[in-house]
């Protein structure tokens, strides 16, 4: 249940009355989601998603990711978009915590994507990516090739409980990555999370991007190389070309890539995979006895590491130069 900070009736009431979106009707806790507190909140007006920021949020951030929101909107790409208060605030307290209002989205993500998807998925990234371009805020992505080996050291040595040898293979991708990760390819606003959870649908059209709370000024082509990681294997992990290359396809109608991107896409994708399976290793091995979620298992991202290792060249993901 992602609602870890309750709120009165009485709180409620008082936080929308600083907006002018009409008059409460009812609010309930949304359980999807692991970063933040979400409520879908319905008035006499519209419906709205209410989120409060938890500690693993950086305040400091919070402007950022809303004013980002605002310019993304306002270029015509369809996302949440923040209410300001009576007083033209975009960010509000409520309960101790940092909250926002946002626009509801209407839609559902796909938990088994098709190629179709694939594709609107690659469009909708381009168009971001473009939209994003002349938004003056600059955030640097933390989960970057220099965030990692910290990351991996705060494991220590118990990466070899989670699997056999683990501690080893992820030190030589850390030592290859860092000596080959590109630095010279168009950089700009990424969303940096586009995971399928992430991205609504209405039947096969998409509907909106959301949750943009990951989002910095990083390569274009590393956004891409998320999204094939979190799109492109089956539940088996093997690897489906074919949506892999609707992907592309998709976002190449929108946004062309440069030789420098193509060619950098192989070590993009294993470094994204490296990203996922150090964070989820982290969160694995820092689950308090008790705790009632359920960490992500970082051995799928090792698999999938294993995957890019093999790979040539960038027409392997079915792109042509």
């Amino acid at each position: 249940m992602a609602v870890y900070t309750e709120v009165t009736d009485e709180e409620l009431q008082d936080f929308i009355g600083t907006y002018d979106v009409g008059r409460l009707l009812s609010f309930k806790g949304i359980a999807e989601g692991v970063e933040n507190s979400n409520f879908l909140v319905h008035t006499d007006k519209a419906s709205y998603i209410l989120t409060l920021y938890e500690k693993r949020v950086d305040p400091d951030d919070l402007p950022y990711f809303l004013n980002l929101l605002q310019h993304l909107a306002g270029k015509g790409l369809s996302c949440p978009t923040p209410v300001p208060s009576r007083d033209g605030d975009l960010l509000g307290t409520l309960a101790g915590r940092p909250a926002a209002l946002v626009t509801f989205l209407e839609g559902m993500w796909v938990k088994r994507p098709r190629v179709e998807h694939c594709a609107g998925l690659g469009r909708a990234m381009a168009e971001l990516h473009l939209d994003g371009q002349d938004y003056d805020g600059f955030r640097t992505n933390a989960l970057n090739v220099a965030g990692w080996r910290p990351l991996f050291e705060q494991c220590g040595d118990r990466s070899d409980t989670v699997h056999p040898g683990l501690g080893d293979e992820i030190t030589r991708e850390l030592a290859h990555l860092e000596a080959t990760w590109p630095s010279d390819l168009p950089h700009g606003v990424i969303h940096a999370d586009l995971f399928p959870d992430n991205v609504f649908f209405l039947g096969n059209e998409l509907s909106g991007l959301i949750d943009f709370y990951f989002a910095c000024n990083d390569a274009f082509a590393y956004d891409i190389a998320i999204c094939l990681n979190a799109w492109c294997f089956e539940i088996d992990l093997s690897f489906n070309v074919t949506k892999a290359r609707a992907l592309l396809k998709g976002y190449t109608s929108v946004r062309q890539l440069d030789s420098n991107e193509y060619d950098a896409l192989p070590t993009l994708c294993r470094g994204a995979a490296l990203r996922f399976l150090l964070t989820r290793l982290y969160d694995w091995l820092s689950v308090p006895e008790g705790a009632l979620v359920t960490p992500k298992n970082p051995l799928e991202y090792l698999k999938k590491l294993k995957f890019h290792q093999t790979i040539g060249g960038t027409e392997a993901y079915g792109l042509e130069r």
